[in-house]
């Protein structure tokens, strides 16, 4: 058994690195994003107009079912490529909706909606991502590793960008459902769809705040030299048998670039110590954000349990009431 120690609390681990990475806090806050590819802004602005311009279809069905507060109903859609994306909405029983939120999952996948979201005058939809859980596909990898890379030697295949597309168009179907979220859509994501979170919003106006937990996808060139588990081993072992393949699609889908081009508030949670999504990559997000729109809360651990996590979760549902309600301002 190791241990790491972040700021005198000890944290257990049987990993064969240490998951902290050697990185102090101000080591953390000190890294830059990386060099900005040339026509970065216009391959993400162009991508976001096709995705403007998809039909979604939206279903909801009424499963019978409720989660406390919540009604829970099917959701079906359609994004690009024709992809049939499905998930859930949890509506609410006794409150009027005023806003919405789309809530992403981690690389694992989502089983069932989040209830304890405490969003009473929201509609919450739930979209599944191209490939994985409600949305998986006979064309498509589900297990993390392959998804992460699959088309990753083409720029506009590359399925991470689908998976964008698929946030994207989730908006549309919101706003199509519920167009009284209209100037109140937000987004909530954790790891891997933290980075899709990253990745999307900068070229989104109909998007007003935007939440991601221990995002991926930052500073990938540092990313791929840290050792790691999960989907960024996969993509290093895609770099170990391919050399070079992945390089010029990496620089394009990096979050720490997408974040400079960020116009919205933005609150980031990010933690000092975890095994699959290196903690410099989430700092290298937070640290491109523009500082007037940034907010922060640093976690002891990401991707693994410790001591504190039910009382620093508290914590943060608590900052996240307080940054989406409408007088709440990033800082």
């Amino acid at each position: 058994m190791n241990f790491a120690t972040i700021d005198g609390k000890r944290i257990e681990h049987d990993y064969p690195y240490d998951p902290s990475y050697g990185y102090s806090r101000e080591d953390l806050l000190a890294i830059a994003p990386p060099e900005e590819p040339d026509g970065f802004a216009a391959f993400w602005q162009a991508r976001y107009q096709r995705a403007l311009s998809q039909t979604p279809k939206p279903r909801l069905k009424n499963t019978g079912q409720s989660l406390g507060k919540w009604n829970v109903y099917s959701l079906v859609y359609t994004s690009t490529d024709n992809y049939t994306l499905a998930g859930w909405a949890l509506l609410p029983s006794n409150q009027e909706i005023r806003r919405g939120f789309v809530v992403g999952h981690g690389y694992g996948g989502r089983e069932a909606p989040d209830p304890h979201l405490p969003f009473n005058d929201a509609a919450l939809l739930f979209p599944c991502s191209r490939g994985i859980s409600l949305s998986k596909h006979p064309d498509l990898p589900s297990d993390p590793e392959q998804h992460v890379v699959h088309g990753i030697e083409d720029l506009d295949r590359y399925l991470i960008g689908g998976c964008v597309d698929d946030l994207w168009v989730a908006v549309s179907a919101m706003l199509e459902l519920f167009p009284e979220t209209a100037g109140n859509v937000n987004l909530l994501g954790i790891s891997f769809s933290g980075g899709i979170n990253m990745l999307a919003a900068p070229w989104d106006n109909r998007i007003r705040r935007v939440h991601s937990n221990v995002p991926t996808f930052g500073q990938q060139a540092l990313r791929m030299k840290l050792a790691t588990v999960g989907s960024g081993h996969g993509v290093q072992e895609f770099e170990r048998l391919h050399p070079g393949v992945a390089e010029r699609t990496l620089s394009f889908f990096d979050a720490a670039n997408t974040a400079r081009h960020m116009k919205i508030p933005t609150h980031l949670a990010c933690a000092r110590f975890d095994p699959a999504v290196a903690p410099p990559g989430q700092f290298a997000i937070y640290n491109a954000l523009p500082e007037n729109l940034r907010q922060l809360f640093t976690l002891t651990a990401g991707h693994h349990d410790y001591p504190d996590q039910l009382k620093e979760d508290t914590l943060l549902l608590r900052e996240l009431c307080t940054f989406f309600e409408p007088s709440g301002a990033a800082s």
